[in-house]
């Protein structure tokens, strides 16, 4: 029920929140008429088509997106027309002479000036316009959607962020109500108040169409309803899958026995094996290792995987990796696929796009592993990367205890090639960093990003560190940025021997060329390993590419990234 009770906080707060104040006008247009009639109607409307949008949007797909971008125009429409209408009673009235006479042939009687199915249309665009509206907490509930898949659970949680804030909007509506009675007893005042409502509601749908909504208003709101919510998520809501980063679980091994181990139905299908379950593996040590191939960490783990797999194979050990994907283009088996070729895995894979076996766990995090014994049950677990001896001392003790003999002494030693290299921990200090916007943080092109629309970047002079920005024109998703055409940058001032950046060709395969440069030169001998010297690199399947690898002092510098054909998609950044 927590969770409930703060994704309905989350609504109320949105009222002082910067996105919330393009709809106001809207709200407050019909202040002055009955509230069971216009103010109530309105409302549950524009809940209902919030929570149908924000529902579609998380589970549907990119075509929701274009649907409610042509809903965001209608809407636009519609308000535009009911503010024109408070600005000319003369035009009110002519536009709404037909209706007022079909409404009386059909109830008999003359028609009240209050309409409900009008107020409830109303609502329907209110709620249109208002869909695009996500703080931390309407984030997290949508990210939650889309990562575990449709539910009826995530389906109310939406539902009570709108009930939240149609509640909130409906106190204000009823205190407005009694501003507009207290001002309505002095009749000369009535026609400037329709008209000090037709103008709100006109720049409100000016500064919506602008994208003033989602850009300009965070920079004038009066209240950090983000700070707010960021209290509320942490002291309620569930955790968040997490990509860790080096060492970041306990540093010795405890045995414990943590339950038994979940099966592992739910795969839509396996790669290097017939599909496996848990009554199969018994008797048997297994080690689960949850990972996706874009995933730096996950990269860099891999050779001790492989190299455990290969080692402890004869002495009863089944290495089984759960590919559960992080980006989208990671749920397309071809995909997945070929990373696996790629990356010479010979072992169990099971790709969990749907994210059934990630649930069964309760895995919440990129790379994981999980140790379990002959008798099927969870004996110890490892988040993130490093602590490897430790990994490979638990292996060895639960074969021991499966009867396993003549183990191979001491541990592994391995050395990792391009992107599977261990990272240079002392002289990272810049953090993985997604370019898609419902990730973004410290964007810093001279625009804001506009969300799923095309849009020209020009960058800013000077980058602090960490600070990022895009150059040309741009289409921004929630996931990633896509070059509409050349020329198109990316420019990243970072800290770190290693720059990878994840990438796409163009949306129907074809190869996108680029050309790095550091500090505005060749890379050099500080090419990666998908770059030459030159910085000169090809785009060819939706991958990590490391693209700078620095031999000498690591400092403070300047990455660009030049894409010579359309097209090309980037998700995230990471370091080592």
């Amino acid at each position: 029920m927590l969770i409930y009770l703060l994704a309905f906080v989350g609504g109320v707060l949105t009222i002082l929140s910067p996105c919330i104040l393009p709809v106001l006008p809207f709200v407050f247009a019909r202040a002055d008429q009955p509230f069971r009639r216009s103010g109530l109607p309105l409302l549950t409307g524009m809940a209902l088509t919030f929570s149908v949008v924000a529902v579609a949007a998380a589970f549907g797909g990119h075509w929701v997106v274009r649907l409610n971008q042509g809903g965001r125009y209608v809407a636009m429409f519609i308000f535009l027309v009911l503010g024109v209408s408070l600005l000319f009673p003369s035009f009110a009235e002519a536009l709404t002479r037909p209706l007022v006479r079909a409404g009386s042939r059909l109830q008999g009687g003359p028609s009240t000036e209050s309409s409900i199915a009008k107020s409830f249309v109303l609502g329907i665009s209110t709620g249109l316009l208002w869909a695009p509206c996500a703080g931390p907490i309407l984030g997290l509930i949508l990210t939650g959607a889309a990562i575990q898949g449709p539910s009826a659970r995530s389906s109310f949680l939406l539902l009570s962020f709108a009930l939240g804030a149609a509640v909130s909007l409906a106190v204000a509506l009823f205190a407005g109500n009694k501003v507009f009675s207290t001002l309505k007893r002095s009749l000369s005042f009535e026609i400037w108040i329709r008209r000090g409502l037709g103008v709100a509601v006109i720049l409100g749908v000016a500064a919506i169409a602008l994208g003033w909504d989602t850009n300009l208003l965070t920079k004038f709101s009066f209240v950090n309803t983000s700070r707010a919510e960021a209290h509320l998520i942490n002291a309620l809501g569930p955790k968040k899958p997490a990509v860790l980063p080096v060492n970041a679980a306990e540093s010795r091994p405890i045995l414990t026995d943590e339950g038994p181990m979940p099966d592992l139905t739910g795969a839509v299908a396996w790669l290097n094996s017939a599909p496996l379950t848990r009554d199969s593996l018994r008797g048997k040590v297994v080690l689960i290792d949850f990972w996706t191939y874009s995933c730096i960490n996950c990269l860099r783990a891999l050779p001790y995987v492989e190299g455990w797999a290969a080692k402890y194979k004869d002495a009863g050990l089944v290495v089984i990796g759960v590919h559960t994907p992080e980006f989208a283009f990671e749920k397309e088996r071809a995909n997945v696929e070929k990373a696996v070729r790629d990356l010479k895995i010979s072992y169990p894979v099971a790709i969990d796009s749907d994210y059934k076996i990630w649930q069964a766990f309760n895995n919440e995090y990129w790379p994981a592993h999980y140790f379990i014994d002959g008798k099927g049950r969870i004996r110890y677990h490892h988040f993130g990367e490093g602590q490897y001896d430790e990994s490979e001392r638990v292996i060895q003790q639960l074969l021991k205890e499966n009867g396993a003999t003549s183990l191979a002494e001491g541990v592994l030693s391995v050395s990792g090639n391009g992107a599977e290299a261990a990272p240079d921990k002392g002289n990272s200090r810049s953090p993985e960093t997604y370019i898609g916007y419902h990730r973004a943080e410290h964007f810093a092109s001279a625009e804001p990003i506009a969300q799923d629309s095309r849009k020209v970047y020009t960058l800013r002079p000077r980058l602090s560190l960490n600070q990022w920005g895009l150059a040309g024109t741009w289409k921004v998703s929630a996931e990633s940025a896509v070059l509409q055409t050349t020329p198109g940058k990316i420019v990243f001032r970072f800290h770190a021997r290693d720059l990878h950046l994840v990438l796409g060709p163009t949306m129907d395969g074809k190869p996108v060329r680029f050309i790095v440069k550091l500090d505005g030169t060749a890379p050099g001998e500080d090419h990666g390993s998908d770059t030459d010297a030159s910085g000169a690199g090809t785009v060819q399947d939706h991958r990590l590419y490391q693209l700078i690898r620095q031999k000498g002092p690591v400092d403070d510098r300047t990455f660009e990234i030049e894409f010579l054909d359309p097209g090309g998609q980037a998700f995230a950044f990471t370091f080592g």
